[in-house]
């Protein structure tokens, strides 16, 4: 692929253009003026889709060529935005199959930005097409699918960087850069995470005709098929484990991703976890409104908790993580980090989300716009961008999303198994445990076939 720059204008005007500065270097605002823009096609058109999709434009000069998605109406008005977003002012082609879409079009990039039941089959295709791929988290709904991600990235030599932006949130990288590696926190011997956000979607809405405009079966693929019960965009379908691995999945894979990223830190020796359905038992909804896992790594218990209903313990960290170190604590979410040291001489630390309502003035009007996530996007699309251009691998590497995801679901199996895992991802089995490592890929419904990591 022919090298390309990111407009030094539309670079320079963001608040995280100083980061990007010390982490590209001169680099960064060096490329400008493109032998073409970047062919780009989106699987996916719904809420974070095309967020992750204007993110790449404010960053990039791209030429969106293709949208993909099963619902028409919101693939329709997806065109239009994206019209509205793109200097070309094109709407790009309009697609009801992503394998039509990439059989089609020779593309630089695919976003995914679909259901997680299917960014495996999606993604594997998009780089076997040649394209690099930028996937929303997690990755997979069962380790293998996971297995078989990582290697077709490899196998194809593509760059799949995964949309766990914390590794590219301003002030989470000041921590990881002036606390943690600074070693103000000394050794680092516990770490808890937690979610306490109300999320869980609990209804009972009746079963009823599938709407012309939704392509209901191609919208299930791979998973179970669940009666039709209305829309399952944006909350609905996250309700389910035939979708997703629940709250787990959907938020814990964030904070232990980001945790494993500022300690260095690996495959977990070992996972237990339990938890369940203890007080939200009215409604369809089958994920775990409760539970708890503890990660267990070398002198080091990262424990997870969450819970869909009650109050959190500290209402300004609902959704975090906290390093205890020797030396001090380090508590941190997407909005904020405060660093409060053992020593009480010494200074705390307090800072702030980054945001750029001023600089990027099209955010204030964007449908659903999470604006605290918006400056760490731009940076991890820059990063995923740079990775490109280097063939280097970047920040949030489908590997490393691996691991978090893969994690997130053993435990998940651990809590149904109710017994200790321990994951060995050379011989991707459940060590000692016949029952677990079955659970390890999940039946597809037919005609659609399980990826197998050896054969991509």
């Amino acid at each position: 692929m022919e090298s390309f720059n990111i407009n030094r204008r539309r670079f320079l005007k963001g608040a995280t253009a100083a980061l990007a500065l010390n982490t590209l270097g001169l680099y960064g605002i060096d490329l400008i003026n493109p032998a073409a823009p970047l062919k780009v096609g989106l699987i996916g058109t719904g809420w974070y889709g095309k967020s992750d999709l204007f993110r790449l434009i404010q960053v990039a000069p791209v030429d969106v060529v293709a949208l993909c998605d099963v619902d028409k109406n919101m693939l329709t008005a997806a065109g239009q935005l994206v019209s509205q977003r793109q200097k070309s002012g094109k709407v790009p082609k309009l697609y009801g199959d992503y394998r039509k879409m990439l059989s089609e079009n020779q593309m630089d990039i695919v976003l995914i930005g679909t259901p997680d039941h299917w960014h495996a089959l999606q993604t594997i295709e998009a780089v076997k097409a040649g394209a690099n791929v930028y996937v929303q988290k997690p990755i997979s709904v069962d380790v293998l699918e996971g297995e078989a991600m990582l290697a077709a990235a490899r196998k194809y030599n593509k760059v799949v960087q995964v949309g766990t932006q914390r590794k590219s949130t301003p002030h989470l990288i000041d921590a990881k850069t002036n606390i943690v590696d600074a070693g103000l926190l000394g050794k680092v011997s516990h770490v808890e995470m937690c979610c306490y956000f109300h999320m869980r979607n609990n209804g009972n809405p009746p079963v009823q005709p599938v709407p012309d405009f939704l392509d209901y079966e191609m919208w299930t693929g791979p998973a179970p098929l669940r009666p039709y019960d209305g829309l399952p965009h944006i909350r609905w379908w996250r309700t389910f484990k035939e979708y997703g691995n629940g709250i787990m999945g959907d938020m814990c894979v964030h904070m232990l991703d980001t945790v494993r990223w500022m300690l260095k830190l690996g495959w977990p020796n070992s996972i237990e976890s339990s938890g369940g359905i203890l007080v939200q038992k009215e409604g369809k909804s089958n994920i775990a409104d409760t539970q708890t896992a503890i990660f267990k790594f070398d002198e080091l218990d990262c424990v997870w908790q969450h819970r869909t209903w009650g109050t959190p313990p500290n209402p300004e960290y609902p959704w975090s993580f906290t390093l205890y170190g020797e030396k001090g604590t380090l508590i941190a979410s997407t909005m904020r980090y405060d660093f409060i040291p053992v020593d009480d001489k010494a200074p705390k630390i307090h800072k702030d989300v980054v945001y750029e309502k001023e600089k990027y003035p099209e955010d204030l009007t964007e449908e659903r716009i999470e604006l605290n996530a918006a400056p760490a996007t731009r940076l991890h699309m820059l990063n995923f961008l740079e990775a490109i251009d280097k063939k280097s691998r970047p920040v949030a590497d489908i590997e490393e999303g691996h691991i978090s995801t893969a994690s997130c679901i053993l435990a998940n199996i651990a809590m149904e198994t109710g017994r200790k895992l321990t994951y060995d991802p050379k011989k991707r089995i459940v060590v000692g445990d016949k029952e677990a490592t079955a659970l390890l890929a999940r039946p597809y419904r037919k005609p659609w076939v399980h990826p197998d990591p050896s054969k991509v």
